[in-house]
């Protein structure tokens, strides 16, 4: 399980990286890294109009999906792949179309092989749209040792 000699915010932006290479659905969110360190992630994107349900609003499967890459960024930036055992969200405000979603990823414990994780989504006025919590499980495997497969277009 041995990785690079890294910093640990350096080995957080070297996971960061390689995860992204690799990810089309973060991509396609339109997911846009601010920060990323150790635990911890923090993400923004545009609520666009291939994005709400048929009511107008925001799809909670929109606000789920980039909780849960700011989930999946803050877990495995130890450089430990990690998977994610159970998560819950609490949706409480809707998004609408141009909306500008802040996504804040901190974890609240790191164990040797679980860590807890809560995320926060706000709109461009500091208001909260969704709370997310995540526990993930953290393999033994390290992350930049693990061949490097093609990425997805």
């Amino acid at each position: 399980m041995s990785q690079p000699p890294f910093s640990p915010g350096e080995l957080a932006e070297a996971v960061l990286a390689r995860m992204l290479h690799h990810d089309a659905f973060s991509r396609w969110l339109g997911l846009e890294v601010l920060a990323v360190g150790p635990g911890t992630c923090r993400l923004r994107f545009v609520v666009r109009p291939d994005m709400l349900n048929g009511f107008g609003a925001l799809h909670g499967g929109v606000v789920f999906s980039a909780a849960d890459s700011a989930f999946a960024f803050a877990c495995n930036s130890h450089g430990r792949l990690s998977v994610g055992l159970t998560v819950t969200i609490d949706h409480l405000e809707a998004g609408r179309a141009g909306d500008v979603l802040t996504v804040d990823a901190r974890e609240e414990q790191l164990k040797h092989k679980v860590g807890v994780y809560q995320v926060r989504v706000t709109n461009q006025h500091g208001v909260a749209v969704a709370l997310f919590k995540g526990t993930a499980y953290r393999t033994g495997t390290a992350i930049l040792s693990l061949p490097n497969p093609e990425p997805t277009p």
